[in-house]
């Protein structure tokens, strides 16, 4: 009997008989099983992290409604599970000034316990559309996967008004937007990034699991070309906060006409759905055929979802596609399955009819947002 060193170990019993042992795969084998291939990294840089010029690292998903990893702050480090939102611009984190039931209910950050943390005389509010906090600004030394940002302007939150943030699986938010959209001028985590050459390249990159799987990832200085397929398609950023322009709305890959005179879209990975400006909701819900429910609620019958239309976004002259599979949404409402539209309407102010690409688009594009030439990348995810 011949065991495969590479798979098998043999251990020989008194009787002489061969009994192989099964090693167990390791991380990224299982993961490569998967699809997903880990990049190398230098492991010295566990001894010399400063050195460091990308990150790589595994974010979890809740339900397909949010995505969050660790980072630290301080030292020596507190570590703290933050959402990466490229829908806003500054970090902050519960604190032990707050005494609010959603602060009490997450890990607070203790300043007094850091010997790197220096105050700074300014509050701020912060209002997204799920909730709201007010807050004191902070300097300290903030950590993410192996890059060290020293001197990172960092929120305590003091107060927080709305219930939305207790039953959150995240202690706050990790901002990614420029510092146009930053309260209080407050320089962004990506733009210290920048100043302090901490990068190969001076982008970051976004891979959503579905299903509430794990394998989500957000890099930064890097893209992992594992994680997408095919080309990735660049357009150019209209507005400060990952805006960009849309030149077509297409359904079954006719066109709607909705945006021949121009769309705007804000790719935004902290906004669970995708919400398409007040004045198209109708007219999308008719081809979709969805029907409202007591709830509010956008619902199809289940059994027709593969026979849905596919939706296409126009951008940068290529058409991408939004098949039913991603915009419906399968639950269970009142003990039994129902299928739910995964498009809310949004009344932001625009010039132009304005969308939000939320995690329904970007979990089947593979995201990348490059600060030096202004742009986002899209491909399709694997």
């Amino acid at each position: 009997m011949k065991c495969l060193v590479a798979v098998l170990i043999c251990v020989v019993l008194a009787e002489g008989v061969k009994v192989p042992l099964v090693r167990h795969k390791s991380m990224r084998e299982a993961l490569r099983e998967k699809g997903i291939e880990l990049p190398y990294q230098d492991p010295a840089l566990k001894y010399r992290p400063e050195f460091a010029t990308s990150a790589y690292m595994y974010i979890n998903n809740y339900a397909d409604t949010t995505y969050y990893g660790a980072i630290s702050i301080g030292t020596p480090p507190q570590s703290f599970l933050v959402l990466f939102d490229t829908g806003s611009a500054n970090l902050w984190v519960d604190s032990v000034y707050c005494n609010t039931k959603a602060c009490n209910t997450h890990k607070k950050f203790n300043p007094q316990q850091s010997s790197t943390f220096t105050a700074k005389d300014q509050s701020f509010y912060l209002r997204y559309g799920t909730g709201s906090l007010y807050g004191i600004f902070g300097y300290d030394t903030v950590t993410i996967a192996n890059i060290v940002i020293p001197k990172q302007e960092i929120g305590l939150s003091t107060k927080e008004l709305t219930e939305n943030f207790v039953l959150a699986k995240f202690d706050g938010i990790l901002g990614l937007s420029y510092r146009a959209l930053s309260a209080g001028g407050e320089t962004p985590v990506m733009d210290n990034m920048i100043a302090d050459n901490l990068l190969d390249e001076n982008i970051f990159a976004f891979y959503l699991s579905r299903e509430g799987k794990e394998g989500s990832v957000v890099s930064f200085g890097t893209v992992d070309t594992s994680l997408y397929r095919g080309y990735i398609y660049w357009t150019p950023v209209t507005t400060e906060n990952w805006q960009i322009a849309v030149e077509g709305f297409q359904i079954n890959g006719r066109e709607t006409g909705w945006c021949s005179q121009g769309c705007q879209a804000i790719v935004d990975t902290g906004t669970a759905l995708l919400a398409a400006p007040a004045r198209f909701i109708s007219g999308i819900m008719q081809v979709i055929g969805a029907k409202e429910n007591q709830y509010g609620m956008f619902v199809v019958d289940c059994s027709q979802v593969d026979n849905l239309p596919v939706l296409y976004f126009v951008i940068s002259g290529v058409p991408l596609p939004l098949p039913p599979s991603a915009y419906i949404i399968h639950q269970l409402l009142d003990g039994k399955p129902s299928c739910s539209v995964g498009i809310f309407p949004t009344f932001l102010p625009s010039s132009e009819p304005l969308w939000i690409f939320g995690d329904v688009f970007l979990r089947e594009y593979y995201s990348i947002y490059d600060r030096t030439n202004n742009r986002v990348g899209f491909a399709e995810a694997v």
